[in-house]
């Protein structure tokens, strides 16, 4: 909106023209795509199934419940296989995500141009493919259980932690890193004592926040014949069980609280 004198003479503006006139074109090429993107939906779609949706699950609700809660002794080995996954998986992700974000680390890698380059790699790589894929691949390569979904986990952590890490990293005080290196500390003892000791909290909060991350990721991995609750899930599904899997629902809601009370409280006396 233009302001004026008391004269009426335009003074100033937002944007001129030519910014307003791109700024119009930004909005509509926007819109274009979003109709096109709703249009191609919209063909692919069986709209009386969505219009006969509420009728389904209230249905389906009412076969759920109340939950079989007989059912529920069956669950205690599945939930302690879900929260093994989900802790291991986060205990072997930062294993292997301390070393990679120490080479991605601009103030720390060895080579700028050879070695930070495939660390970044390597942090998106593992980043960018869900747990659930990952999972899927795993059971196919090393064969379903509890194991395949471990490794699935630790994978999508990796790049995961090692950003927030490096990033951590690239943060730090130099000063103190100045101070221990004119003692006369070698590469390793300047890196122990005046790197290290920085980033431990921020170490200490991404773990915990990750393992928080991964006994959610960890209770749907089942689904792919990962090992878990959610294997569970899936043959309760196949059958139409509708009572056993609203009960499990409840279970995987109550260590999903659980969870994040831990979290919340060790992130707390963390920081």
């Amino acid at each position: 909106m233009p302001i004026q004198d008391k004269n009426g003479v335009k003074v100033w503006q937002v944007r001129d023209r030519n910014a307003q006139l791109i700024r119009w074109a930004m909005w509509l090429a926007a819109a274009i795509i979003f109709y096109l993107s709703w249009m191609k939906i919209s063909d692919q779609t069986t709209w009386f199934f969505v219009y006969d949706a509420p009728r389904i699950a209230a249905d389906i609700g009412g076969r759920a419940l109340p939950p079989r809660w007989s059912y529920v002794s069956q669950l205690g080995k599945p939930i302690w296989d879900t929260l093994n996954i989900a802790t291991l998986g986060t205990f072997f992700a930062l294993c292997m995500a301390v070393p990679v974000a120490f080479l991605a680390a601009r103030n720390t890698t060895p080579s700028k141009l050879f070695i930070r380059p495939i660390a970044l790699l390597v942090i998106v790589s593992t980043r960018s493919i869900n747990s659930l894929i990952w999972a899927l691949l795993l059971v196919s390569i090393i064969g379903p259980g509890v194991f395949a979904g471990m490794i699935a986990i630790s994978i999508r952590s990796i790049g995961f932690c090692a950003k927030l890490l490096y990033e951590a990293i690239e943060e730090i005080d130099e000063n103190q890193v100045e101070a221990i290196t004119a003692t006369g500390a070698t590469r390793w003892q300047t890196m122990v004592f005046g790197i290290v000791p920085q980033i431990l909290p921020a170490f200490a909060g991404i773990a915990v926040f990750r393992w928080d991350i991964n006994i959610r990721e960890s209770t749907v991995l089942g689904l792919v014949g990962a090992g878990g609750i959610g294997l569970q899930l899936q043959s309760s599904l196949n059958t139409l069980a509708w009572p056993q899997v609203s009960l499990i629902l409840a279970v995987i809601l109550v260590a999903v609280v659980i969870g994040e009370w831990v979290s919340a409280k060790v992130r707390g006396a963390i920081i």
